[in-house]
């Protein structure tokens, strides 16, 4: 791995982020980490990633929109951050703002007002939630904070070059097309939507469509795969009793994580979360 940059860290806050947990994570993984080819199929804000900045890597999310943020910060960080400058911290200019994907010009807009504009609306919106609804539109509500840091430039710039530095290849699309192609020189860590504890507790709206048990299982049967192929995997999940039957097979380690994002508040704080894997 890379000497770590402590300046190369999310840019943006994302449901389930792994900073809580990343001790654990760490004190999980295999002892010749260094070795593999570093596989995220789910990268969201990537905690993980920016954590062990491995010099080669392949990331992945579904969420195109989430991607391009990354493609732009590689490509266009100048650019990128002047934009940035433009925006304004009023209720009025957000909802204009988070309405731009509800029109059919939207698909004109540039790749770099479209990366700013989703780093505009995690940094003002309620509780940093990115949430869409059945549609792909945002629909968190505005946040009503006095000084939110819109224009992080030591961060977007530090990434910028950690991505530019290094072989990071960037993807978006179902994370199957990613695990098909690994060899055994790969090891993947996963950190997919997480299945509810409860109704109440139940947050997929990060990505058009959600997730449910179907999805679940079908996971496990792509981490299943992985095994029949020798490849590592260290995967994250809610320490709900349908996870624990699904990977009854494998080594489950129960850590705790505070988290701070929910939209339902009971559910904030200290829980329990599941990290699973394929190897001693």
């Amino acid at each position: 791995m890379a000497k770590n940059n402590k300046l190369v860290a999310p840019f943006l806050k994302w449901v389930g982020g792994k900073r809580q947990i990343m001790l654990s994570i760490v004190g999980l993984l295999p002892k010749e980490i260094k070795t593999y080819n570093y596989i995220e199929p789910f990268i969201g804000g990537g905690a993980v990633l920016f954590h062990l900045q491995p010099k080669k890597a392949i990331i992945n999310d579904f969420n195109s929109e989430l991607i391009n943020v990354y493609q732009v910060i590689k490509n266009d960080v100048d650019l990128l951050i002047e934009d940035l400058k433009k925006h304004k911290n009023e209720i009025e200019y957000f909802y204009n703002i988070r309405g731009l994907d509800r029109i059919s010009e939207y698909k004109k807009i540039s790749a770099i007002e479209r990366a700013s504009r989703i780093i505009y609306l995690n940094k003002t919106c309620f509780n940093g939630l990115y949430r869409v609804n059945n549609a792909g539109e945002f629909n968190a509500p505005f946040g009503h904070y006095k000084n939110p840091n819109i224009v992080n430039e030591p961060t977007l710039r530090a990434v910028n070059k950690y991505l530019n530095t290094n072989n990071i290849e960037l993807l978006s699309g179902d994370y199957e097309i990613v695990l098909d192609n690994l060899d055994k020189n790969s090891f993947v860590y996963l950190d997919p939507p997480y299945h509810p504890i409860s109704i109440n507790s139940n947050f997929t709206g990060y990505v058009q469509g959600g997730w449910n048990m179907f999805d679940q299982v079908r996971l496990r049967e792509a981490c299943d795969k992985l095994t029949t192929k020798d490849i590592k995997f260290l995967l994250s999940n809610s320490s709900s009793s349908f996870i624990k039957d699904q990977y009854k097979n494998y080594n489950i380690t129960t850590v705790k994580a505070n988290r701070a994002i929910n939209s339902d508040g009971a559910n904030r704080g200290e829980i329990d979360e599941f990290l699973i894997r394929n190897y001693e």
